[in-house]
């Protein structure tokens, strides 16, 4: 930061005094790809100072005129636009050109959203990659990326989309079967992955069922599964209601595996019934007890 902040101020501490003189013998090229190097022929002699300023680098150097300027791999690497100025005295010369990402992709950035959800839900985790090169710019020539998102069951969904200004994108349906998926996207030889959390979905059905013990009711669930066969986690909060005269008693319970049980007293003529979320169980209607 020191580094740019001088070169900055350099910058237009000249520009004040001087304003910008049109480009005369020098020639800087139109475009420079990321990380490559080339040089710039001066005119004239004696000493001068070189600025060039750009998306997030700066350099000073001193140099001599009649010579020519020699940049480094190491010296432009971030893409962008940057202002070039020659100082010599009182004398400015300038010059603008761009840095451009290079033509090959190096890396990826994969964004898939969100890391944990139900199962089967359609259309309903994002994969997104921004394409880049050694250097981390974004390449804005199209890119050919193929997703991939494996099934916990062996399956696999795949999608091939191509880059918009150095971003592509696809909507997939989560798994139907609760477990890891592994969503991978690739472009070239560069692969990476993320891991995917398919977890199960509401109960389909609640189904209970009782017996008596002495003066109560022992109640307990069949081991509740969504619609697709995967059994719901435990902590999946089961409530057993039961009505009678005119009064209601509701108790929750959490799932302990896979199954909901408790107790209640044997009210003679109650109705008890159970519920999951919004899923409705059957009833027990209550014909002994107190």
């Amino acid at each position: 930061m020191k580094r740019w902040a001088t070169a900055l101020c350099g910058l237009l501490s000249l520009l004040a005094p001087y304003g910008l003189a049109q480009p005369s013998a020098w020639r800087f090229p139109p475009t420079v790809q990321a990380g490559t190097a080339f040089s710039v022929q001066t005119s004239g002699s004696g000493p001068a100072t070189l600025y060039v300023v750009g998306t997030g680098d700066a350099l000073q150097r001193s140099v001599q005129l009649g010579q020519s300027i020699a940049f480094s791999s190491e010296d432009l690497r971030n893409a962008g636009h940057y202002v070039a100025l020659l100082v010599a005295g009182t004398e400015t010369q300038s010059a603008q050109f761009d840095v451009v990402a290079s033509t090959q992709p190096a890396g990826l950035s994969f964004i898939a959203k969100p890391s944990r959800l139900p199962v089967n839900q359609v259309n309903g985790l994002s994969g997104v990659v921004y394409v880049l090169d050694a250097f981390r710019n974004l390449l804005v020539q199209p890119q050919r990326v193929t997703f991939e998102l494996s099934d916990p069951s062996g399956g696999t969904q795949s999608r091939v989309a191509t880059t918009r200004n150095g971003v592509a994108w696809v909507k997939m349906n989560s798994a139907t079967k609760a477990g890891s998926s592994q969503f991978r996207a690739s472009s070239g030889d560069i692969r990476v992955q993320r891991a995917v959390l398919n977890v199960p979905g509401e109960p389909c059905t609640v189904k209970m069922n009782s017996h008596g013990a002495g003066q109560r009711i022992v109640l307990e669930t069949d081991p509740l599964r969504d619609c697709n066969g995967n059994a719901v986690p435990d902590g999946t909060i089961v409530t057993f209601t039961e009505v009678y005269g005119g009064q209601q008693t509701t108790v929750d319970v959490p799932l302990k595996r896979g199954v909901a049980r408790t107790e209640l007293l044997a009210r003679s003529r109650a109705v008890i019934s159970v519920a999951s979320g919004v899923v409705m169980g059957n009833e027990i209607r209550v014909t002994g007890g107190q």
